[in-house]
């Protein structure tokens, strides 16, 4: 399966504009993870880019993730990347055992916050993040972005081994200035 199967299966059950640009998010992020660990880049970024497709339909637990890993299976999606969009969910009962899933569960709501401390920008422009610092004190601030889970960031972080300051955020905030446009998160929300 490739990217344009990815991207048809996420359209397919994805309509929501926020949720569409979450998937892209997480889908730059794993392809820079890919990248850095010398792995398959675009089967870790088709499953950045799938791993919420159910959830418009099926955003209760545990249906969400498990609806998901049965469409896939009935269409015959590889088991490498059924597993790997269940480790995501702590709920799925799918232990996070190779670097792909302990990547994915890492940058899930690390792209959430970061696309908040973007929008939150006079600019709307992520390429102004220029100091992790801001993202930092945007993390501190437990009201700001109140959904995202900074629990499961520091645990991300802390199982793929890597530092969530000095390593973990800038990478992933680096993969996602890359993709700003994509994101819409390139200044572009200020002409609507």
């Amino acid at each position: 399966m490739n990217r344009n199967d990815a991207w048809t299966l996420l359209t397919e059950f994805t309509k929501s504009d926020s949720l569409l640009k979450h998937a892209l998010a997480v889908e730059a992020a794993m392809r820079a993870y890919a990248h850095k660990l010398g792995e398959d880049e675009e089967l870790w970024a088709v499953v950045g880019l799938i791993h919420d497709f159910d959830y418009e339909r099926f955003p209760t637990i545990p249906e969400h993730t498990a609806e998901g890993a049965k469409i896939l299976r009935q269409r015959g999606w590889p088991e490498e990347i059924v597993r790997g969009v269940l480790s995501h969910a702590d709920y799925s009962g799918v232990s996070r055992e190779i670097p792909m899933e302990k990547a994915l569960y890492a940058v899930d709501e690390l792209t959430g916050l970061i696309t908040a401390a973007a929008l939150v920008r006079p600019t709307k422009d992520i390429r102004d993040i220029t100091e992790i610092k801001s993202i930092k004190s945007k993390f501190k601030d437990k009201a700001f972005a109140a959904a995202v889970n900074r629990d499961d960031i520091v645990r991300g972080a802390e199982a793929l081994g890597v530092d969530l300051w000095t390593e973990h955020v800038p990478l992933v905030l680096e993969a996602m200035k890359a993709a700003a446009a994509v994101l819409g998160l390139d200044g572009s929300l200020l002409s609507r």
